[in-house]
């Protein structure tokens, strides 16, 4: 009979990490068919445009593609580049947006050129579309479409493009060079744009631009190879003044682009380009800027060089407000008859030749568009809704037959009332130039508002999976929790129902509240707030029963201090010793001056360090009892909170004078912490799958499996949060104290006859994944790609490699809101077992409860996952759908699919 009871209580420890590996594959499934479904946006299609294709149905004067206005073309691509680094200073006073921060971080040669020049050089503040990611705006750039959501890319550096640029503008042979540099992103990510660094660069790109400024002017002489050359520098997008980009806010958005022509078109250009938003410059000269589309440049670039439109492109540069082609008037090329062609109207001045020449690009434009719309609705699974596709064709037949009639008044031979003439073929030039906007905007507007083609077969099979497996798993916690269950447990039923309904209610809460934009925004508090209720309800369950737990207290307290550093991390006004003048340690600092401050501030992250440090090695001495395992951890552990000290002492002004010793700790230190924490999760996997733990009790193998998993992340996931990590630690700690103590006078309420309490409390679990949000948001994380502390991936590297800094970059994401909650749940699902024996029934009663802690905490993170689904079902047409309720998205099935792999992986290392 011992051997079928061995083997069935094998088959039953196996079948739950099964069923953990089915849940995961279940979740990949769901999530890969909703992504499939919600992100993607279009149609694409595999054509192109090329110069046998010619405009059908068409005026002969737009009956092919326009001629070359420029001969070359110079772009200079500025990662990240904001718009207050180009624009004056002057031009945000008043402003409500946080532009213009750091006076002198600007690049002054441009603001040179556009005040000296204002008939061929002009500053454009360009309008990027949400996601803001470099990948995502460079296809805008260079198609003039609008790029699916998930477009990644990697880049160059810098170096590289400064050794090349100059030699390439002066021996220039193709049409068109680009440089792309990425140091204004990479400042920005680590260091902020209020930093020394940030202005280093800046410098250091005026001097460069200068450079190509005077090689391009000394070429642009008549027969020079500049002769007819136009310069760009543009940025793709903008950043936050913490460096993040990615999301929609202003700052990320708005970003510039500037124009400039060695040879100057004639004064008749100034009637052309108006005045968009004029003002004097610090010097007192008077400015123009213009506003862009960034969807404009594709066209418009095409137009200039005479080559024919991209396929997929959507409009044509023009200031967007007041629809004047700012940049296609820049080059002088636009303005010269002998280049560009005449149509044969004698009579015409510079600036209606020069309108006339504009319309018949528009209309190749407007052709292009329009073939575009047919082959798209033709092609496309849903398309575009007929009443509008009508309405743009309609405008599309207006502007063309709107043609002949211009064709016939402005080359008239009519020569009574010159002025009035002359003012009257204007007005039909404007016309006709305002019929083909008219219908390249409502294009514009339809494919804004109609664009994404949500698959809602793929997002009906994604979101039903995830139903179905929230059911499966909470039928499988209703089958766990009533295994080994005995019949003097059945009075302790209804406190049981009640607990599981508390849990319940919390999690719908939170999850229920991601269909407001305004609560995403806010999670974290959110998050403390159900945290702090459920503390507050049990103050009140114990003072019911006339009892007063410290733990509550304690718990509530602790409660408070998170909000407060949610409130400063959501700032991410911790990562670095410096405090700015919005902080709220500026109080204190204002109390006891700003050197003691400073000094406070570089001692404090190590004195509680210390404090971490020791707790943790007192837990390693009374948690391991095996010996080699033990004293490994012990001495792993040691070194590398020293490690730790140590860099942040390089950092700081201690070792300021001594540089070998700042390499050292800046470089080596983290590497070393990051190896201890590899060779112990290699001798932590060794110890579990080639020790015998047959000697130890089920309880002391879980533990001491747990505090060596632990202490193998602990010390990685600290140094990549930087100084706040010992604050972290110290909240962290006290919370699994308070909730563990909590566990353990439940405990022992229950009745003293029950030999082995199987039911796992099911707000504690609610509470440490609470906590583990609250953590998220502390530690300055937030549910946009903006929300990345990108500068932690760098620590203890000057260099970037995409599978080293991801993986660091997923540790700091990750750490304390997934990686360590789920490897420290044994602790909580331990306290419930009271019997510490080596039977097998007792063994498997304890497996069965941490099989049950794991799977309800699984269960919390699936029913928020699939709560968000559901959200961003419903708003999937919000106005804010792709700068946050797709991010939350992301974030949240990435998290589902890692909290997935880490309990079944945390299941077969326990088990």
């Amino acid at each position: 009979m011992a051997a079928p009871a061995s083997h069935r209580r094998r088959s039953r420890l196996l079948s739950w990490p099964l069923l953990f590996v089915a849940i995961l594959a279940v979740h990949s499934l769901a999530v890969y068919l909703f992504t499939r479904g919600f992100l993607l946006t279009r149609t694409e299609l595999d054509l192109h445009s090329s110069r046998d294709d010619r405009p059908q149905d068409v005026s002969p004067g737009c009956a092919s593609w326009p001629p070359p206005a420029v001969d070359r073309l110079v772009i200079v691509v500025l990662d990240a580049l904001r718009f207050d680094f180009v624009a004056p200073s002057t031009f945000f006073q008043g402003g409500t947006s946080e532009e213009a921060a750091v006076d002198g971080q600007s690049l002054q040669v441009l603001q040179e050129l556009a005040a000296d020049e204002k008939t061929s050089a002009r500053i454009f503040k360009a309008l990027a579309d949400p996601p803001t990611t470099s990948l995502q705006r460079l296809k805008a750039l260079t198609t003039g479409g609008l790029p699916t959501f998930i477009d990644v890319g990697i880049a160059s550096v810098d170096n590289g493009v400064i050794e090349h640029l100059l030699p390439f503008c002066i021996k220039m042979i193709g049409m068109f060079l680009i440089a792309h540099f990425l140091g204004v992103d990479h400042a920005g990510h680590i260091f902020g744009v209020e930093s020394t660094p940030m202005t280093h660069k800046l410098e250091q790109y005026n001097k460069i631009l200068d450079d190509v400024v005077d090689t391009l002017r000394s070429l642009s002489k008549p027969g020079g190879p500049h002769e007819n050359t136009l310069l760009l520098v543009m940025g793709d997008h903008g950043q936050t003044l913490n460096g993040d980009h990615g999301g929609g806010t202003a700052e990320e958005v708005e970003t510039s682009l500037f124009a400039w022509s060695p040879k100057a078109p004639p004064d008749a250009v100034l009637s052309v380009l108006g005045e968009s938003s004029c003002n004097v410059d610090l010097h007192g000269k008077e400015m123009c800027i213009s506003t862009m589309q960034q969807l404009d440049f594709a066209a418009t670039i095409s137009a200039l060089l005479g080559i024919p439109f991209p396929f997929g492109s959507l409009l044509f540069l023009k200031q967007h407000w007041t629809c004047k082609p700012d940049l296609y008037a820049l080059s002088a090329g636009t303005w010269d008859s002998q280049r560009m062609g005449t149509n044969g109207c004698a009579s015409q001045n510079d600036v209606e030749a020069w309108m006339w020449r504009y319309a018949e690009v528009l209309c190749v434009n407007s052709w292009q568009v329009k073939r575009y719309i047919d082959v798209y609705s033709a092609t496309s699974v849903i398309g575009f809704p007929s009443e509008d596709l009508q309405s743009v064709a309609d405008q599309y037949s207006k502007a063309q037959s709107n043609w002949s009639a211009s064709l016939r008044t402005t080359c008239s031979s009519e020569t009574d009332g010159q002025e009035e003439y002359i003012e009257r073929k204007s007005l039909v030039l404007q016309r006709q130039i305002d019929a083909y906007t008219n219908f390249l905007q409502s294009f514009a507007k339809l494919a804004r508002n109609a664009w994404t083609e949500f698959d809602l077969w793929f997002m009906g099979i994604g979101l039903l999976l995830m139903v179905m497996s929230v059911i499966t798993q909470a039928c499988a916690l209703v089958k766990l929790n009533t295994m080994y269950q005995s019949s003097n447990q059945e009075s302790t039923s209804s406190r049981v129902i009640v607990q599981f309904s508390f849990a319940f209610i919390l999690v719908t809460i939170r999850a229920a509240s991601f269909l407001s934009n305004s609560y995403i925004l806010t999670e974290g508090r959110v998050a403390n707030f159900l945290l702090a209720t459920s503390c507050i309800a049990s103050v009140w369950y114990s003072a019911a029963k006339g009892e007063f737990n410290r733990e509550d207290f304690v718990f509530l307290l602790l409660n408070i201090l998170t909000r407060f550093g949610i409130e400063v991390g959501m700032s991410k006004q911790l990562t670095g010793p410096s405090i700015s003048k919005d902080h709220p340690m500026s109080i204190i600092c204002k109390k006891i001056g700003a050197s003691s401050c400073n000094v406070l501030l570089e001692l404090l992250p190590i004195m509680s360090l210390a404090l971490v440090a020791y707790i943790v090695l007192k837990c390693i001495s009374y948690a391991i009892s095996q010996k080699f395992l033990k004293y490994f951890v012990f001495s792993g552990t040691m070194l590398s909170y020293i490690s730790i000290a140590f860099h942040w002492a390089s950092e700081s002004a201690l070792f300021s004078q001594m540089e070998p010793i700042q390499e050292l700790g800046r470089s080596l230190a983290p590497r070393f912490v990051y190896g201890i924490g590899g060779l112990s999760l290699a001798i932590s996997a060794l110890y579990r799958m080639l020790g015998q733990p047959d000697y130890l009790k089920m309880n002391q193998r879980i533990t001491n499996l747990s505090a060596a998993m632990l202490c193998s992340w602990s010390p990685t996931i600290l140094i990549l949060l930087g100084r706040q990590g010992p604050f972290v630690a110290l909240i962290c700690m006290t919370g699994v104290w308070c909730i563990t103590k909590l566990l353990q006078k439940h405990q022992r309420e229950s009745k003293p006859d029950v030999p082995i309490l199987c039911v796992a409390h099911p707000v504690s679990v609610v509470q440490w994944s609470l906590l583990a949000v609250c953590l998220f948001y502390l530690t300055g994380h937030w549910c946009t790609f903006d929300g990345l502390r990108y500068g932690a991936a760098f620590i203890g590297f000057d260099h970037f490699d995409i599978i080293r800094q991801g993986l660091l970059l997923s540790i700091d994401t990750f750490g304390v809101s997934h990686i360590l909650p789920i490897l420290s749940l044994p602790f909580i699902a331990l306290v419930w077992c009271r019997t510490a024996s080596k039977d097998n029934k007792v063994k498997d009663v304890i497996i069965n409860n941490l099989t049950q802690v794991l799977l309800m905490y699984g269960l919390i993170t699936a029913i928020t996952a699939t709560l968000t689904i559901i959200c961003v079902t419903i708003q999937r047409r919000h106005l804010m759908v792709w700068g946050l309720f797709a991010p939350k998205y992301v974030f949240d099935a990435i998290g589902l699919l890692l909290t997935d792999l880490l309990i079944f992986l945390a299941s077969l290392y326990y088990s």
